[in-house]
């Protein structure tokens, strides 16, 4: 199908090119468009886990099963509510999905600080969900959380790290 241009938007400014396969390449985390342009499209999704929304060169298939090449530059990060692609009948969007986490529940504002900073000294991503701090559902992390003595318990939740943190492995 061929994809569908906004009228204030060009294929170029959108970061759409056309494979010989006629899968749909992404080359842009983000298509600016209103949301009037989006009326009577089917809405597709594309539901990927924090780690995954860093991968930027890889295929990908969405709720549908419809196939998407992403070929983002280095360092891009797919942001959930983002429109990633559309087409003359459909759009996808980026969902986050719901991943195993440990939410930790600071007793202080002391205590909350103390954790962001042992989490980002050791390179992994923090979350904030309310009253409570999300890291990766991790052994490292496991470790630091007991030794730091803060209430913390598995969970699944959005993961949505506040930084760009890495990891050393």
């Amino acid at each position: 199908m061929a994809p569908h241009t906004p009228p204030s938007a060009s294929r170029s400014s959108q970061g759409l090119d056309r494979p010989r396969d006629s899968t749909p390449v992404i080359t842009e985390t983000h298509i600016h468009v209103d949301a009037n342009e989006l009326a009577g499209l089917g809405r597709d999704v594309l539901v990927l886990t924090a780690e995954e929304r860093r991968w930027g060169r890889r295929r990908v298939k969405t709720g549908a099963g419809r196939e998407l090449v992403l070929a983002l530059p280095t360092g891009s990060v797919l942001t959930p509510g983002h429109i990633l692609y559309i087409s003359t009948h459909w759009y996808v969007v980026v969902e986050a999905a719901d991943e195993p986490v440990l939410a930790v529940t600071p007793r202080s504002r002391d205590e909350a600080l103390r954790v962001a900073f042992e989490v980002g000294n050791r390179h992994f991503t923090l979350a904030i969900d309310g009253d409570r701090l999300l890291v990766p559902d991790d052994t490292a992390m496991e470790q630091l959380l007991t030794r730091l003595d803060v209430p913390w318990k598995r969970d699944h939740a959005i993961f949505v790290p506040v930084g760009a943190g890495h990891r050393h492995d």
